[in-house]
Order: structure tokens, then C-alpha cells, then sequence
């Protein structure tokens, strides 16, 4: 219940304002398990304080980008000037830029292997075609 009435108070004042930290931030910054850390952040859920979205982030209750992880991915190689050829984003990069755990964006990778925009090389993963946008044509 501490943890829970210290994130909520973050929240009331104003120190937390979108996303919260990751679980395993959390972990660090209290000292505690997995567990103890889900367990204050289910009672803040049930509170209606905090929710959460699969492969992204615990946001505050209305607030943040909800859109699934591989779509904010798709979103990048085609605002971000990436061209056909180009070295992918490292894991590391990708989980550092989105907040999002290693996990979530092997998940988000794996798909777009499969949709056959990026493929692994030897050493890195390159690109082989860009995301189509909202109008049918590459961006």
C-alpha cells in the first residue's frame, strides 16, 4: 500500500504526469519485487488511477499514447528518414525511445519481420521496405 500511495501521490502532485515508470524501474526505486510492484499498481487500477496497455506503458487514466508498439515503430521508419537499406533501430534503441521492455519490442520486431519490412543480417537487422501510409503508397 506504500508504493501505491507514494505513486498515487506523484500523480496528485503533478510529478508523474503520462506514463509511469517501467516495472522494473519501479523495482529499483523502492527496493522491492515484481510482485510487490504489481500488486500497487493493481490497486491503483482498481482505483481508476492508473491503466495499463499491453506493449506500451502504465499511463495515468487518460493520458498517453495508446497505440500498440508496433504501430508507433511503423510510425518511426516512416517520419524518421530510414530508407530501404538502412540498419534498424536496435532493441536497446527502440525499448529506450518507447519506454517499452525488451519483451514488447522483440513482439513489435517479430511482426514486422513477418510483414517484411526489416529482416536480420548478420549482424543487424536492415530494412527492406517502408510502411505503407494512410493513402496506399510508401512514405
Amino acid at each position: 500500500m506504500q508504493i501505491s500511495n507514494t505513486l498515487r501521490l506523484k500523480i496528485e502532485q503533478g510529478a508523474i504526469t503520462e506514463r509511469l515508470p517501467s516495472k522494473a524501474e519501479l523495482m529499483k526505486m523502492f527496493g522491492v519485487g515484481a510482485s510487490t510492484i504489481e500488486r500497487a499498481l493493481q490497486a491503483l487500477k482498481s482505483d481508476g488511477v492508473v491503466e495499463s496497455v499491453q506493449g506500451a506503458a502504465v499511463f495515468v487514466t487518460g493520458t498517453g499514447d495508446r497505440r500498440p508498439l508496433v504501430e508507433k515503430i511503423r510510425e518511426l521508419m516512416r517520419t524518421e528518414g530510414l530508407q530501404v537499406g538502412d540498419d534498424f533501430p536496435t532493441e536497446k534503441a527502440l525499448s529506450i525511445r518507447f519506454g517499452a521492455s525488451r519483451t514488447a519490442v522483440r513482439t513489435a520486431v517479430a511482426q514486422l519481420e513477418g510483414q517484411g519490412l526489416i529482416a536480420r543480417t548478420a549482424k543487424r537487422r536492415r530494412i527492406l521496405a517502408l510502411p505503407v501510409g494512410e493513402k496506399g503508397q510508401s512514405l
